[in-house]
């Protein structure tokens, strides 16, 4: 009997996310090796966990750095690997050289070739796991993806514990690009019900498992984006005194939903990389962006797949393996700059639209407890959401949202969230956030700032796309939100900042 994870198979990306969440505990422990004694206690918690047969995994010597392969599954141990399957599959790279700990997804649908009865025939990456498990995974990428990859541990994250996870850090504010809605019942869809609204909120338990684990209606390269944005929202948020206070409950979690190469199962092992991350603590997660586009799915049933080409692979893995040098500050005519900076002749003019939507979105939040201000120029191509038209959620308060907002300590504060989209169809949603909490997580180190029509910016970047752009005024806080996969220009997402105005 094939055994069923109580959210259905999607859940896989939460069991992911459970590994992902302890590797950036890892990465905040920075005095989690403070005596072998502690060492031992966490390898025993770890080894609750069951060791993976024969991985194909290289030791990395002492202070180097190291890959982990991170993999989402429904595996349960001891059952074959051909009744299970992986959702989830990505590459962590940490570099005690790195500013960042760089962070690589592999879609699950990527276009590949598995042996099937004895010869290879074309499937999808995430078919190799009921073939040959994680080994066969690693194999595959080796000869197929990434020539010269070399895995120093698997981390592969099983049933349950992702909704006890995030409770157990105290749940994750998370800045929710559109409306997310579909309720399952006789004579519907069969996968998961998920209700979440647009805006920046705190997502808990089973409201965050719905968030990072829904696909149906995005893409596979979406679906990794978002990912990837909730491990670095939450990265972001936690400080290492709140994980080192819940390592040991972490660690037990941990231990009971997930298998690891054996030499995680050893005290020099498990020493090695808390050795390793102690050295990224405080490092940011980079993304790198999988070089891929969609396969348009044939008649007939034809599989769509993920697709692309090895130079471009080659240039995504030599990107994930060099580490990040931190560039030494710079000064503007506006403010300090920290972040990426730009050589060269300058960007080209944005390509921007001046839409006089913005203001009727304003009427409908009317009052919203706080002043609004809404972009008196939009990227040319995009559309403000109005109920039923971006999704197919109930016609109610979502596009645009007024709601309130719940911090850290308790506190409430006004809100409100005016939603724009680019491309449904490919999931590229942008947003206009504005508050009254002046200091929520999301903003915690700006890489740079810069005044722009007196306006004094706040950017934030991943890699070298601009994500986040805020603006704060006595009375509220603002901030411009790029599409999960930062389809808007740096330039755009400045322009839209620099004219937001008075409704």
């Amino acid at each position: 009997m094939r055994w069923l994870f109580p959210h259905t198979r999607g859940g896989a990306i939460g069991r992911f996310l459970l590994a992902a969440v302890i590797v950036v505990m890892f990465s905040a422990a920075t005095t989690a090796v403070a005596g072998l004694l502690q060492i031992k206690q966490y390898v025993a918690y770890i080894s609750l966990s069951k060791s993976i047969h024969n991985a194909r995994v290289v030791i990395a010597h002492p202070g180097a750095p190291q890959t982990l392969l991170l993999i989402g599954s429904d595996h349960r141990a001891g059952e074959p690997f051909r009744y299970s399957n992986t959702d989830t599959m990505m590459l962590v790279r940490l570099d005690a050289s790195s500013s960042t700990i760089n962070v690589l997804s592999i879609p699950r649908d990527l276009k590949v070739l598995l042996p099937e009865g004895g010869v290879m025939a074309t499937g999808k990456l995430n078919a190799a796991y009921s073939i040959g498990g994680d080994n066969l995974i690693i194999k595959t990428l080796q000869q197929q993806v990434f020539p010269g990859l070399k895995v120093n541990h698997i981390i592969d994250v099983n049933f349950g514990g992702f909704e006890a996870m995030v409770n157990a850090i105290g749940c994750v504010y998370t800045d929710v690009d559109r409306r997310y809605f579909h309720i399952t019942g006789p004579g519907l869809e069969n996968w998961s019900s998920i209700d979440i609204q647009p805006g920046y909120h705190r997502l808990c338990g089973a409201d965050a498992l719905s968030f990072v684990r829904f696909r149906h209606f995005d893409s596979d390269l979406v679906r990794n984006a978002r990912q990837q944005d909730f491990l670095r929202w939450a990265k972001s948020q936690f400080s290492t005194s709140i994980l080192l206070d819940k390592a040991d409950q972490l660690l037990k979690l941990f231990g009971q939903h997930a298998q690891t190469d054996h030499d995680l199962h050893t005290t020099d092992g498990l020493l090695n990389l808390f050795n390793l991350v102690v050295f990224s603590a405080g490092h940011t997660v980079k993304q790198i962006k999988f070089p891929a586009y969609l396969q348009a799915c044939g008649a007939g049933g034809q599989a769509c797949y993920v697709i692309s080409n090895s130079f471009q692979e080659q240039q995504a893995y030599t990107q994930f393996m060099t580490p990040t040098i931190p560039r030494a500050s710079t000064s503007t005519s506006g403010g300090a700059k920290h972040g990426p900076s730009h050589h060269g002749p300058p960007p080209p003019a944005p390509v921007m639209t001046d839409h006089v939507d913005g203001s009727a979105q304003a009427h409908l939040l009317g009052t919203a407890g706080m002043p609004i201000y809404y972009p008196a120029k939009i990227a040319n191509g995009s559309q403000y959401c109005v109920n039923g038209m971006c999704d197919s959620g109930p016609v109610e308060d979502s596009y645009p949202r007024a709601y309130r907002i719940q911090d850290e300590r308790g506190h409430w504060h006004a809100a409100y969230r005016m939603t724009l989209v680019l491309n449904s169809l490919l999931g590229q949603y942008y947003g206009i956030q504005g508050m009254t909490w002046q200091n929520p997580p999301i903003l915690n180190g700006p890489h740079q700032t810069q005044t722009v029509a007196g306006k004094q910016l706040l950017e934030y970047f991943n890699g070298p796309k601009m994500v986040l752009v805020a603006w704060r005024t006595p009375t509220g806080l603002y901030w411009v939100s790029n599409t999960l996969t930062s389809d808007l220009s740096n330039a755009q997402m400045v322009a839209i900042a620099a004219s937001l105005t008075r409704g």
